[in-house]
Formats: C-alpha cells, sequence, structure tokens
C-alpha cells in the first residue's frame, strides 16, 4: 500500500464514510489511510482459486468463505485491511462502530507479490497475529509453488509449515486440507526479478 504525498490524519469514521463511497479499497491505520494497489493477473486467479478450493472444502462446516471485498479490522492495533481470502466461523462479528468491518476471522489468506511481499511477511503479519480468534495465516508465494501456513499453537505460540508442489497444506483450524497444485491452476508465471518492496 501507498501512503498520501502529504500525511494527513483522518478519524476512523472519516475512514468508513470514505470506504463507503470510494470504488478503490484502502488500509486504515494510527488515522493515516492508504490506497491499495490493485494486483496482478496472475494474483487474482490464484486468489480466487483459494478461495473456490476453501469453499469447496468447508461445505456442510458453519464456516463462510470471503473475498478481499471483506474489510477486517484488528482490535487490538486499528489496522483495517482486506485480505485476499477470509474464512470466519460462526457469526460473523462487526465493528460496533461499523458494520462493515469484521473483526473475527479464523484464517486469512495473502497471495504474494513483489511490492508488498515484506509487508505482508513483517507488519502485516504481526498485526494479524494480534486478532484474538485467528488461528491461522496462510501466505501463498508469487515466485514460486510455495504454501505457508503460520498456526497458532494452543499454547498461543506461532510456528510456521511449507507445503510445495505435489504437496497438501493443512488447514488445522478448518479441519481440511488443499492442494497446492490446484491452488496455482491456471494462474501461476514464472516471476521475473523482484522488484522492491513498498507500503
Amino acid at each position: 500500500m501507498t501512503a498520501p504525498a502529504r500525511l494527513v490524519r483522518f478519524t476512523r469514521a472519516e475512514y468508513a464514510a470514505l470506504e463507503r463511497s470510494s470504488n478503490v479499497k484502502h488500509e486504515f491505520l494510527e488515522g493515516v489511510i492508504y490506497a491499495m494497489a490493485g494486483g496482478s493477473p496472475e494474483h487474482a486467479a490464484i486468489s480466487m482459486n483459494v478461495g473456490a478450493l476453501l469453499h469447496v472444502a468447508l461445505r456442510g462446516k458453519p464456516c463462510q468463505v470471503f473475498s478481499s471485498d471483506l474489510r477486517i479490522r484488528v482490535l487490538d492495533t486499528g489496522l483495517e485491511t482486506y485480505p485476499d481470502v477470509s474464512v470466519v466461523c460462526g457469526a460473523a462479528e462487526r465493528h460496533p462502530e461499523d458494520d462493515l468491518a469484521v473483526t473475527n476471522p479464523i484464517v486469512l489468506v495473502e497471495v504474494l507479490s513483489p511490492s508488498t511481499e515484506a509487508y505482508d511477511r513483517g507488519e502485516k503479519l504481526r498485526h494479524y497475529r494480534a486478532i484474538a480468534s485467528l488461528r491461522e495465516v496462510v501466505l501463498v508465494d508469487h515466485r514460486q509453488k510455495l504454501v505457508e501456513v503460520h498456526r497458532r499453537e494452543d499454547d498461543g505460540s506461532w510456528t510456521r509449515h511449507e507445503a510445495a508442489p505435489a504437496g497438501a497444506v493443512h488447514l488445522v483450524s478448518l479441519g481440511c486440507e488443499l492442494s497446492v497444485d490446484e491452488r496455482y491452476r491456471d494462474g501461476f508465471a514464472e516471476a521475473g526479478p523482484r522488484a522492491p518492496a513498498s507500503r
């Protein structure tokens, strides 16, 4: 995400009003609104694949899969953002001041891109880990067929797990596993040189 040229502080109410009227998505943190850049066709295809696989795997379970149109608010840090895919089990809990922001995802998925990889792996992941309901964060690599799962264990610690081609991603919190190859079907292209990350 990219910051405005001039650093102007906004209230959360002003941000919520902007999101209701804008056709561009923005992240919000500490009074600053960041425009979110659009993704590549490959990024969009992989995100769709992940959402579709989760939808099939969770059929009959009390869980709902959401696209990147769903805004997630991290109550403890104030970050508001749009993960590529979100899963909520049970009733979606809305922010008391904005019924378009959900606060209780159990799984979040980010498809990495050259411009956001460092942010997604670092600062954004730290924000996500502050969500009390969250059990797993899935990071889908853009340079190779590799999927990472960051999992909150029963003792509250976080562990990292990898799945490579021909393997499967185990989502313990959802009681399902997803094929790595299927996640990348029709959406994977060998990446060129890595671009510097920006926020």
